[in-house]
């Protein structure tokens, strides 16, 4: 004889919220991380990889970072630990070339969402010189052959990694993670659709900042000692002078002090640009000898208690209020 058991309403509903707790955690970081907490494990790069992770993931995502606050993003390691648990990723944010390690890391990993920031834009080639009318080499030494990055080469690509200090075209990146994000974690693609809107406006509204703030301005030209601000350049019309290139740490030759001190006396400039990660001692070198002012520029490669803002957004119109002093802004 067959007997029918009548499951109680409350326990089929529990059942079914339970099932439905499961396919949810399934469908985040839980199935490809490891990670209990239902939510996407993501691991950025660096800083600005971070930003645009936890600004457009929110509550969906954990969001973790190989470069901690107060390292130099261009010279960090890996220790094998942190490659092992790279592979416990659902998704990887990196920005190919910038970091050699990461690259290295990031191929092992065998993470299958691996997002390129670089591949989301198009990178360009800039010099450390933003005067295309300046002959280096007529002014008495081949620079480009010193040490001094001019060409910026970086890991080989020749391309400038420093594409997020164009909020234009870290709009056009942030677009491409909220797509990969949606993609790993379909249960909450609505969400990062909707965050990465809000946050492509505010990149909008900003962008029309910068704008709006060098429009006029008695100089052009500025001076830094980390040659990361050619996107920033380009798009504002501006003239980046790079005092060693690339690597913020390494020392300028005689021939390119000299040099600088003919732009700053030529172009009107006021101000050598230091950064917070790295020492100011080569800005000061070159002020005293020209009689300049210093102050910060920050790359935005990371956000210590140092830095002159506490996000991309702050540090970022910190950096727009510093070049309208610098350059005379009307």
């Amino acid at each position: 004889m067959n007997v029918r058991r009548l499951i109680p309403a409350a326990a089929l509903a529990g059942a079914v919220a339970l099932g439905a707790t499961a396919l949810t955690a399934c469908s985040g970081a839980s199935a490809a991380g490891g990670n209990t907490d239902g939510k996407l494990a993501v691991t950025a790069s660096f800083y600005p990889m971070q930003f645009l992770a936890e600004r457009i993931g929110k509550e969906h995502v954990t969001v973790t970072t190989l470069t901690k606050p107060g390292v130099e993003p261009h010279d960090l390691e890996i220790t094998p630990k942190q490659t092992g648990r790279l592979g416990e990723s659902d998704v990887i944010l990196y920005l190919k070339t910038l970091q050699p390690a990461v690259d290295k890391a990031v191929a092992q990993s065998g993470v299958k969402n691996v997002v390129d920031a670089g591949a989301l834009t198009e990178l360009e080639a800039h010099a450390a010189s933003g005067h295309d009318d300046h002959d280096h080499a007529a002014e008495g030494g081949d620079h480009a052959t010193e040490g001094e990055g001019h060409d910026h080469d970086h890991g080989g690509a020749g391309k400038d990694p420093h594409v997020w200090l164009d909020p234009a075209k870290y709009a056009q990146i942030a677009k491409g993670v909220g797509a990969a994000l949606g993609k790993a974690d379909p249960a909450h693609a609505a969400d990062y659709e909707k965050n990465t809107a809000t946050l492509v406006t505010e990149l909008g509204s900003l962008d029309t900042e910068f704008k709006d703030g060098l429009r006029t301005t008695a100089s052009k030209t500025f001076i830094t000692t980390h040659a990361a601000f050619g996107y920033l350049a380009e798009r504002y019309g501006l003239d980046q002078e790079g005092i060693s290139g690339i690597d913020p740490e390494s020392e300028p030759s005689p021939a390119r002090m000299k040099d600088l001190q003919g732009v700053a006396a030529k172009d009107k400039v006021t101000t050598v640009f230091f950064e917070t990660l790295a020492g100011d001692k080569t800005a000061k070198a070159l002020a005293k000898d020209t009689g300049l002012k210093t102050d910060v520029l920050d790359p935005l490669e990371g956000i210590t208690d140092k830095s002159q803002g506490a996000d991309y957004f702050e540090v970022m119109r910190s950096n727009l209020k510093n070049l309208q002093k610098a350059l005379g802004a009307k």
